[in-house]
């Protein structure tokens, strides 16, 4: 079985109508800078109308702080 090492993740946060990039490898988060195109652009804009988009992603929590992280909480 070949098991795939996930490098790049696309995300939105609730309030916040842009779309960051996080690169694993490289330990950076950047804003994606519009225009969107193609599927990308179509998952924003359900994301935009209320929608929960989610694909190769098995655990994601949003948090107030990185201090709440690191100290195990999980805010609701």
């Amino acid at each position: 079985m070949t098991v795939q090492t996930t490098q790049v993740v696309v995300f939105g946060v609730e309030g916040d109508d842009g779309l960051w990039l996080a690169d694993l490898a490289a330990g950076t988060v950047t804003r994606i800078v519009d225009p969107l195109t193609g599927a990308l652009a179509s998952a924003n804009e359900h994301r935009n109308a209320g929608a929960t988009v989610v694909k190769g992603v098995n655990f994601a929590v949003r948090a107030n702080s990185a201090g709440s992280v690191s100290g195990g909480f999980m805010d609701g």
